[in-house]
């Protein structure tokens, strides 16, 4: 437990310090305080406030709180080189295997419309070869063509 006690000066007692007033220093000092007005200065920016904090807070609870927050940090550091990584590995696996998948998958496509084309070529040409009269063989493949009733 702190004890406060009042020392006088030898300055004080005899009246001959220039800084001494006419009252005493117990009254002045609380009639001093409540004339002060709680303005805050316009240059005290918010981090000069929270670091004037410092002193309030106990070593040990800002141990606790800096450990603490370093630990966090330290968390979300990991998850973040994690996340990193493992996005890394499905970006290059998706390049390396994917894309030369989807380019073969195209070509492959191009060949069944091209085999397509080239099939539907050689029916329209056996179709008009068959249609006229004079071809060879043209009877006898063909299906007669419907007729409709009365003609």
């Amino acid at each position: 437990m702190v004890k406060v006690e009042i020392v006088e000066d030898k300055d004080q007692v005899a009246g001959r310090s220039p800084y001494s007033s006419p009252s005493s220093s117990r009254t002045s000092s609380s009639v001093s305080l409540s004339s002060v007005g709680s303005d805050i200065p316009e240059e005290e920016t918010l981090f000069d406030r929270i670091s004037a904090l410092v002193d309030i807070v106990p070593p040990t609870t800002r141990h606790s709180i800096s450990t603490n927050v370093s630990k966090a940090a330290s968390f979300v550091k990991r998850g973040a080189k994690l996340t990193g990584n493992l996005i890394w590995i499905v970006t290059t696996s998706a390049l390396l295997v994917g894309l030369p998948l989807a380019m073969s998958l195209e070509d492959e496509a191009k060949i069944v419309a091209q085999e397509k084309e080239m099939l539907a070529q050689q029916q329209g040409a056996q179709q008009m070869l068959s249609g006229y009269p004079g071809a060879a063989g043209s009877d006898q493949n063909q299906p007669k063509p419907l007729v409709p009733p009365g003609f």
